[in-house]
């Protein structure tokens, strides 16, 4: 387990993974980046915590999967984000 609240399996080439580590970075948040084409033995760990989703990012804040880039701008629209870190 991450000691980081946040963990993002992602790929360096995927604009979505940019965006969304860009996030946590105005954030001010610390966050573990797994990228599965540097260690694609972790993939399958990704796919499995995901419940089979594939794509990535996939980001897990405190060990809840909350999908990708996507749901993590959806939460921050909604005023969700910051609860869900502890801001």
């Amino acid at each position: 387990m991450s000691e980081k609240p946040v963990v993002m399996y992602s790929k360096r080439s995927c604009p979505f993974c940019v965006r969304a580590k860009a996030l946590m970075e105005a954030k001010g948040v610390a966050f573990e980046e797994i990228d599965i084409l540097v260690a694609p033995e972790r993939r399958q760990e990704m796919i499995e915590k995901a419940d089979g989703r594939r794509t990535v990012p996939q980001i897990f804040i405190q060990g809840e999967g909350i999908g990708g880039y996507d749901e993590l701008a959806a939460l921050e629209r909604v005023g969700e984000l910051n609860k869900r870190l502890g801001l």
